[in-house]
């Protein structure tokens, strides 16, 4: 409006005080900013702050001098404001994320890869030789590392409304690392988070906005949490990994069974449960620890019933899964995951 009553191309009622033609075309270049902004935010690119930035800092100092006209345009300069410093400590943190990732691609891309043979997995109990053989693992490479993308929603607490979130997550099985960042919203407010286990070595950093931390995790109960987790992953994303010399078979009962997981010395446990067709329908570990309200790690059983098992990337694999803790007061569910995509041995 400002440029448009600077040169006279309309009348702009709004605008009392006069214009200069200079002032008019700061006016349309704080326009052209913020629609740069918008384009950007479209197209979901990282560097949107920047012209939003550019233009807010313009659009200001305009405001300052036409202020009986347009000090209301503030308002929406402080919610522009607030989302662009949020935006900009989301890339800095996602970016964390990241260099952790490239770190451990870099790491894994010397490891050669050969094919899984019956003769690899001939030592499994059976249940799981056949639950290897129906997602279609055998006969393609081994898996050094894979990355997955997930959507669904999480809650801390049986009160507590769902969150949908969206996640991206790396795991490098002979270097056994973890690395899982999360998008989320609560209450249309973003909320990021990342998990990183490092072989053995774990925490969870969650913030609002990306800058307020709400929640950070690590310690021992932490490290053995996130090695049942990882084991979970191994077991439920990469059936090709379970030939793993870390893997112990303890026990077989018809279509079930337990197995031990040992790594930087940490050793945990769970029972596979399998059905006649050979997938795997659940996953429980009395090893793993939940974060209670008052932030302190309490010891109790965890299953992850898997369902839905599609065709993705050329493997057959259970496309949902929830995560139930089992308390003495009752079972809670506090997260249902839908597999989006999964690669195996990604470059980057």
């Amino acid at each position: 409006m400002g440029f448009v009553k600077a040169f006279h191309l309309a009348p702009v009622e709004q605008l009392k005080m006069p214009i200069s033609k200079t002032s008019g075309i700061f006016w349309l270049l704080t326009f052209i900013l913020f629609l740069i902004a918008a384009i950007s935010l479209l197209a979901k690119a990282d560097w949107w702050y920047v012209p939003v930035c550019t233009g807010l800092l313009l659009s200001t100092i305009l405001i300052l001098f036409a202020w009986q006209d347009a000090k209301f345009g503030m308002i929406p300069n402080v919610i522009i404001l607030v989302v662009a410093i949020s935006s900009y400590a989301t890339v800095n943190f996602y970016n964390v994320y990241q260099v952790d990732v490239q770190t451990a691609v870099l790491q894994t891309n010397t490891i050669s890869t050969s094919i899984l043979s019956e003769a690899d997995i001939s030592g499994l109990p059976v249940p799981v030789q056949k639950y290897i053989r129906y997602t279609g693992s055998v006969g393609k490479p081994k898996v050094n590392n894979f990355k997955m993308e997930f959507s669904g929603g999480i809650r801390k607490n049986a009160q507590s409304a769902w969150m949908p979130f969206t996640t991206e997550q790396y795991n490098f099985v002979e270097a056994s690392k973890r690395l899982f960042f999360m998008k989320a919203s609560m209450y249309h407010i973003p909320v990021a988070g990342y998990h990183s286990f490092k072989n053995g070595i774990a925490f969870m950093d969650i913030r609002l906005l990306s800058l307020f931390t709400v929640q950070y995790q690590d310690g021992k109960e932490m490290n053995v949490a996130e090695t049942v987790t990882f084991f979970n992953d191994l077991c439920c994303m990469a059936p090709a990994t379970l030939i793993d010399k870390r893997i112990n078979w303890l026990e077989v009962k018809g279509n079930n069974v337990k197995a031990s997981f040992t790594n930087n010395n940490i050793s945990i446990s769970a029972w596979l449960y399998f059905n006649d067709k050979g997938e795997l329908i659940n996953f429980i570990s009395d090893d793993r620890f939940a974060v209670s309200d008052q932030s302190t790690m309490r010891q109790v059983p965890w299953s992850t019933p898997l369902k839905d098992y599609k065709v993705i990337n050329g493997h057959k694999l259970a496309s949902f899964a929830e995560l139930i803790y089992h308390y003495p007061e009752g079972d809670f569910c506090y997260g249902t995951f839908k597999l989006k995509s999964i690669v195996y041995n990604a470059v980057k």
